[in-house]
């Protein structure tokens, strides 16, 4: 031993370094401490759980909860390597869970374990958003109808589903208040009662842009909150008079819809295999719709004329198919009827 070689001043032993040694150094640091019971508020409908003042959704079983709550209730010291954490939980009640956690690291270059207890107490909170739902608390209604007419089962199906979309969206993105309440089918159309503004204006442009349409908006003065003046909103949607793929007959010709909006119709012309915008006015009647079409099969083909087995009586049907059909015999096309005439679509 030399006279230049370090010593640790508290036990004596060699040391590399300036200072206490690793072995004095590891046994007076507190390298890990356990909380003594950690708290988990949970809503009993939806599940979601409470931190602070705020909700989350959350898709865990009570099982991974319990391990996140037993991980955050050790604090390990910054300088513990190779850290590993053992976890047993035991549910004593419906309210309380006991965990045992077995803790290893290395801290300085020296070996360390450790057990310690805690304690996971479950409480049961009704969230803000099931709170208002049950309160049947809503800030908007979204009033779905048709111009002239009352909206299609294709429509009023369309409605709500484009509006679950929405809801869906919108609560994967953290808007847990922008919620759906209720849907009501009447017999006008549909009403869609909403939790926020927000949702609300985003179903009416999503329905409108997918079947047509305008909405409007009619505020409703409720209340103060906080000296603000709260508004309760009707989304007024107008679907258009003419729905997509209604088939119509305009200027001796017939038709399929593609968009439609208050005033103009883009139509696919089957005279001329091309597609027109026209006006809601020079619509002479409503023939049906490409939906409910009828299945035939084509008996000859010659220019644009073809000969259309009837699918009831069998006898066949000259008709005329439109410009650059390319449809041959032995093929099936789609038919309706209006009147005794039949009407090939594309």
């Amino acid at each position: 031993m030399g006279i230049k070689d370090r010593f640790c001043p508290k036990c004596g032993r060699p040391t590399q370094d300036e200072g206490v040694c690793n072995q004095c150094r590891s046994e007076g640091t507190r390298w890990f401490s356990c909380d003594q019971k950690v708290w988990c508020t949970q809503c009993p409908s939806c599940g979601a759980l409470k931190q602070g003042n705020t909700w989350s959704d959350t898709n865990q079983e009570r099982s991974e909860i319990s391990l996140d709550l037993a991980r955050s209730a050790v604090h390990i010291h910054p300088d513990v390597k190779k850290g590993s954490i053992g976890i047993r939980i035991d549910d004593v009640s419906a309210n309380r869970s006991r965990v045992i956690i077995s803790l290893k690291g290395v801290l300085y270059d020296k070996p360390v374990q450790a057990t310690c207890e805690t304690e996971i107490a479950w409480q049961k909170e009704q969230c803000d958003r099931c709170n208002r739902i049950s309160g049947n608390y809503y800030e908007g209604v979204v009033q779905v109808r048709a111009h002239d007419r009352i909206p299609s089962p294709y429509e009023v199906q369309m409605a709500a589903g484009l509006a679950h979309d929405v809801e869906e969206s919108l609560q994967s993105g953290g808007e847990r208040l922008s919620f759906i309440s209720d849907v009501n089918i009447i017999r006008d159309g549909l009403d869609i009662i909403v939790g926020s503004q927000h949702i609300g204006l985003l179903i009416a442009r999503r329905i409108t842009a997918e079947l047509g349409g305008r909405f409007s908006t009619h505020p409703k003065l409720i209340g103060e909150r906080d000296g603000q003046q709260l508004y309760r909103i009707t989304y007024s949607v107008r679907l258009p008079k003419y729905q997509k793929r209604d088939v119509i007959r305009f200027k001796k010709h017939y038709g399929e819809v593609i968009q439609a909006d208050s005033r103009n119709l883009r139509v696919f012309d089957f005279s001329e295999g091309s597609i027109k915008v026209i006006a809601g006015r020079e619509v002479e009647r409503l023939v049906g719709s490409a939906r409910t079409a009828e299945d035939a099969m084509v008996a000859f083909s010659s220019g644009d004329t073809i000969g259309v087995i009837d699918p009831l009586t069998f006898a066949t049907h000259e008709c005329i198919a439109w410009r650059g059909h390319g449809v041959r015999a032995g093929q099936h096309i789609r038919i309706l009827r209006d009147g005794d005439h039949i009407v090939v679509l594309r």
